[in-house]
């Protein structure tokens, strides 16, 4: 049996401001989808949150798993079906 080493991993944080919630999230979806092509980026762990340190997070993308490696890729709260 063979000890199963965890690799530390990082995150980056990205400051980018915008007037509500709303535009933030809007934002996110827009930078998300842009760098979709990154192998590292995570989309569905993808969250905003207000400027000063709140606790609060509000997640961006839907997230749920679609089967095999793939996850919903619309914004929370989506009507219909969910997409990669």
């Amino acid at each position: 049996m063979t000890a199963t080493t965890e690799r530390e991993r990082y995150v980056v944080h990205l400051t980018v401001a915008a007037d509500d919630l709303p535009a933030a999230r809007l934002l996110a979806r827009a930078i998300g989808r842009a760098l979709a092509f990154l192998p590292e980026l995570v989309l569905g762990e993808t969250t905003v949150s207000e400027e000063g340190g709140s606790e609060a997070q509000h997640q961006v993308f839907c997230d749920r798993r679609l089967g095999g490696r793939r996850r919903c890729v619309r914004r929370v709260g989506h009507q219909g079906g969910c997409t990669s």
